[in-house]
């Protein structure tokens, strides 16, 4: 006798999970969790189905969080408004993320070598930018001139953009960390940090 786990048991226990979270959270926190994973454009309607909530109440907390900062709109197709994770939110929380799991010493080290691997690479290839880099070798392949030209294998692209990325998200973490040093001793009563 074999223990078989069938789909209409994951069903249930899909449902079970989706129903306990909709009564432990509020559609606000649904809707931003779900809209906190989308990095492609979706609309309200397609939210409001994963947060278990109406379009109309998903719009309303888009909305919020559009104006807040933490999603961006766009157009969609047929003019339908879009929603996505806005970038500044995301990097502000991958710094966050960094500095508390960082040391200010142990980052200024990290971003020394991430430096110093990209700078290898544009060494190595010839280019600033993996993007460089595979049209380069693209127009390479193309030409009628080019007999031999080295493959790039799209690991060695991954660790640049990756290593690019990572380097922009601790460079945000340190100049968090700088900035935070300054904010309590901002002698404006109104905490203006632009000059007047």
């Amino acid at each position: 006798m074999t223990d078989h786990t069938g789909p209409d048991e994951f069903d249930d226990i899909n449902e079970r999970v989706g129903a306990e979270w909709k009564a432990e959270t509020t559609p606000y926190e649904r809707v931003r969790e779900v809209i906190s994973r989308s990095y492609d454009p979706v609309t309200a309607a397609t939210v409001a189905d994963a947060a278990r909530t109406s379009p109309k109440t998903a719009r309303k907390h888009l909305d919020a969080l559009d104006e807040s900062g933490f999603a961006t709109t766009g157009t969609g197709e047929n003019g339908a408004t879009t929603y996505r994770r806005s970038p500044e939110s995301l990097v502000v929380e991958q710094a966050a993320d960094i500095r508390e799991h960082v040391s200010t010493d142990e980052l200024v080290a990290r971003v020394s070598e991430m430096r110093e691997r990209i700078s290898d690479f544009q060494t190595e290839y010839g280019v600033e930018s993996p993007e460089e880099l595979l049209v380069d070798r693209t127009n390479e392949t193309l030409s009628e001139a080019a007999t031999t030209h080295e493959d790039i294998d799209a690991e060695t692209i991954r660790e640049w953009q990756t290593t690019r990325r990572n380097l922009a998200f601790a460079n945000a973490a340190l100049s968090i960390a700088n900035a935070e040093r300054f904010v309590g001793d901002d002698p404006r009563p109104n905490g203006s940090t632009l000059a007047q």
